[in-house]
């Protein structure tokens, strides 16, 4: 069997990052993937790819929800920055959107995805479809992989596998049983930014987007996108609340909607008086158009408890009071989380107490790295996943 400098199991966007940066070091890289190479990067952000969040490292550590100390040393020598810099070499043409989001310029994961191709072709960077099976380690030293069809040696292992979420994509947790193989610890895996289900029945408001509304959930509030399915929440504020969800009192979790977060109380008060002196004579379903999405009126003058064919000059202050506080708290109860199959990312994976943060190197069997989302590390939806997968490579190949 060929020898190689570098072995790397998985072709996500941690596996085929880190083939870069190694083979333009001169490594003989193998990429060892089951299915088609960066299939989830695809996919991500809506098919955009939210590459990063143009942010100093400190912000990119405070979105970071689990284990966050872990990555201060990966997150300091490649950083958002250098990450931005990294794709514009390659070509792809970039742009930050609200909340420091980046994108490429095009709104087209495609772009991203091509341009990483044609730097692993032009690198010569070799490609085997076929599915590991296990670390090959000779006195705690890794030496190669053993996949279905056949065996492959290298003094340097790279575990890029994945999580849990979106297996279609080839996430199947392959990583942790090769890791645990080998004696790592693998803490359990569960769904991280997964949409919400809701007891309330939403399925007519299934499609609507709600952009610059404010939702609320325990102590978590973030203004942003949300999106309404036939279960429920999902879009980046739904996922990004899943996270300070805690799975085993989610039952009855309260959610609240501010529907118009840029207008305090008096100044929507004042609003809603213009909007009804100007329909006086409607009834108040067909009087709040310029105000909320027509979609969403019936369920918001149902929530503040009004009969929603009264008329509009005979609405009392009271009831004004009323749809008021529904506008800013529009209430909705969280009933559980989509499975893990429908999450953006796992939470949980290769326990980071055996990992050198330095180089990600295992402190069981050295030669053996992790990078991205096989180890337990998750963060915020907003690009930070990403950049997570880019300096966890980048320190698993140049990390002394």
């Amino acid at each position: 069997m060929a020898s190689y400098d570098l072995i790397i199991v998985g072709g996500g966007a941690a596996g085929c990052f880190a083939a870069i940066i190694a083979a333009e070091q001169g490594a003989k890289v193998l990429i060892i993937e089951t299915g088609k190479l960066m299939h989830k990067l695809l996919i991500t952000g809506k098919g955009r790819c939210n590459l990063t969040n143009n942010s100093d490292t400190e912000t990119l550590l405070r979105n970071i929800k689990t284990n966050p100390r872990f990555m201060q040393s990966s997150l300091a020598r490649f950083t958002s920055a250098d990450t931005m810099a990294f794709f514009e070499d390659l070509g792809v043409s970039l742009k930050t959107e609200r909340g420091n989001r980046v994108f490429p310029a095009s709104d087209l994961a495609s772009d991203v995805v091509g341009a990483l191709n044609t730097r692993l072709n032009i690198l010569r960077v070799n490609v085997i479809a076929d599915r590991a099976r296990e670390i090959i380690a000779e006195n705690g030293e890794a030496r190669g992989v053993k996949c279905e069809k056949g065996s492959y040696f290298a003094p340097k292992v790279i575990i890029a596998t994945g999580g849990l979420s979106y297996p279609k994509t080839g996430s199947t947790g392959d990583g942790y049983k090769l890791a645990a193989k080998v004696g790592h610890n693998i803490i359990k895996p569960k769904a991280a930014l997964v949409p919400i289900e809701t007891r309330e029945d939403v399925s007519e408001l299934a499609g609507l987007t709600l952009k610059n509304v404010k939702l609320s959930v325990n102590d978590y509030s973030e203004q942003g996108e949300l999106l309404f399915t036939h279960f429920g929440l999902s879009g980046p504020l739904a996922l990004s609340a899943s996270c300070h969800i805690n799975e085993l009192s989610i039952v009855n979790c309260q959610l609240s909607i501010d529907l118009k977060p840029a207008l305090d109380e008096k100044k929507l008060d004042a609003r809603i008086l213009r909007d009804f002196a100007e329909n006086k004579n409607k009834q108040l379903q067909n009087a709040l158009d310029a105000l909320l999405p027509k979609s969403i009126i019936p369920f918001v003058i149902n929530a503040a408890n009004i009969q929603s064919d009264k008329q509009v000059n005979s609405i009392t202050a009271e009831e004004r009071g009323r749809l008021l506080s529904v506008v800013k708290a529009f209430p909705l109860t969280a009933s559980g989380l989509r499975p893990i199959d429908e999450a953006v990312i796992t939470d949980g994976g290769i326990d980071v107490r055996e990992i050198n943060p330095k180089n990600m190197e295992s402190k069981l069997v050295s030669g053996l790295h992790f990078a991205g989302e096989v180890i337990d590390v998750a963060a915020f939806t907003g690009g930070f996943n990403l950049q997570i997968a880019f300096s966890t490579a980048f320190a698993a190949v140049t990390g002394d």
